[in-house]
């Protein structure tokens, strides 16, 4: 999410940036190859699960926005009591609601939304809760301290996961407080703190880190400075903004899955992200 103008500085600053399948018998005979066993293709870990929560806050018309513009909006073109048929337009600023960024968001020429492989979209994921600290402190940032916090507690970050920050902000959706305006046109809301983006980045092996605000960034860090969105998008890796439900998963354990729109070029889009416990 972005404060008034910044799309268009954003625009304006954002300059960054097989084996053979087949078997071979490395000089056996061939009725001494015909006797080896047959060694079935590897097979990926399935994944079980016996809940799922939905992680995404329902969309609508004012849905909030740091700048306080509207991003999202219904037009009915035809009703079922007229026409026999519902049908309605959108019209949609693609980092509406929750909602995923794609490497491009912060890059020159990184990744868009529809060319994210699809198995990075299914995720193990680690959520830190910082809620008690954020409420304290609407400013207030996860930290590597936070991570390292987290592992002591649960172990490794499991590889390849989606690091979240619960801050208790999915739960103000509708409440000022949940956009963090003053009266002087700043945005007092939590986020990651660069620290921990580049520990990330460095020291494990994550996806994507997503939080319950309307950006990765703290609210402060949201008015065109935007450190973590150029490192961690820039890196090529993926954040998504405004999760719900947070409580309502466990710390460790649960997968996430985001379902994107497909669109040639995007940035980004809506999302419906789901947890699989």
């Amino acid at each position: 999410m972005c404060p008034p103008g910044c799309l268009h500085s954003i625009c304006e600053q954002a300059t960054r940036r097989g084996l053979l399948k087949t078997g071979f018998t490395l000089g056996l005979g061939a009725a001494a190859a015909a006797a080896l066993p047959a060694v079935p293709p590897a097979q990926a870990a399935a994944t079980s699960f016996t809940e799922t929560v939905d992680l995404s806050h329902t969309l609508y018309e004012g849905f909030p926005t740091f700048s306080g513009e509207k991003w999202f909006t219904v037009e009915q073109l035809v009703t079922f009591a007229k026409d026999r048929v519902n049908l309605n337009r959108w019209t949609i600023v693609e980092h509406s609601g929750t909602h995923m960024d794609a490497p491009i968001h912060f890059s020159a020429d990184g990744m868009t939304a529809d060319l994210i492989p699809i198995r990075d979209l299914i995720v193990p994921i680690a959520v830190i809760n910082i809620s008690a600290r954020a409420a304290e402190d609407a400013d207030t940032a996860l930290t590597p301290d936070d991570i390292k916090g987290w592992e002591s507690k649960n172990g490794p970050l499991p590889e390849g996961c989606c690091v979240v920050m619960n801050s208790g902000w999915h739960k103000l959706v509708g409440d000022p407080k949940f956009t963090g305006n003053d009266n002087e046109k700043k945005n007092h809301t939590p986020g990651f703190h660069i620290e921990a983006a580049q520990f990330l980045m460095s020291e494990r092996n994550v996806k994507g880190i997503g939080v319950d605000t309307l950006s990765l960034d703290t609210g402060l860090n949201s008015g065109g400075q935007f450190p973590v969105h150029y490192e961690w998008l820039g890196s090529g890796r993926w954040g998504v903004e405004c999760l719900a439900n947070l409580d309502a998963i466990p710390e460790t354990g649960a997968r996430l899955f985001l379902g994107i729109p497909k669109v040639k070029g995007a940035t980004g889009g809506p999302t419906r992200a789901i947890a699989l416990i």
